[in-house]
């Protein structure tokens, strides 16, 4: 059974910034594309970026520019670094990999003065 384990979520002022990270448990991943999505209450998890193991990158147009996907496939590590972070982006955060097969527990990122 493979883990996606998040860490790195919290509270944060609008303009600041938060850097995510979600390790897998299996090696095989570092071969699978990775991403995260987001979810707030009442609506659907959607894409907020994903990367190939090769290192291609997708981001959703709401995050394009401010946030920043990224890997380390030697640690089986996908990271999230988010800037300029807005109140919109308060969701919980949940890790995948291996289209869509696994996924993390989540964790929240809320942004409030």
């Amino acid at each position: 059974q493979v883990q996606l384990v998040e860490s790195g979520g919290g509270l944060v002022q609008p303009g600041g910034s938060l850097r995510l990270s979600c390790v897998a448990s299996a090696r095989f991943i570092s071969t699978r594309t990775m991403g995260w999505y987001r979810q707030v209450p009442g609506k659907q998890r959607d894409l907020v970026a994903s990367i190939s193991s090769s290192g291609s990158t997708n981001y959703a147009d709401s995050v394009m520019g401010r946030f920043t996907i990224s890997r380390d496939n030697a640690k089986v590590t996908v990271y999230l670094q988010m800037n300029n972070l807005k109140p919109e982006d308060t969701a919980v955060y949940y890790c995948t990999a291996g289209a869509q097969r696994y996924w993390g527990q989540g964790t929240q990122v809320t942004v409030s003065s």
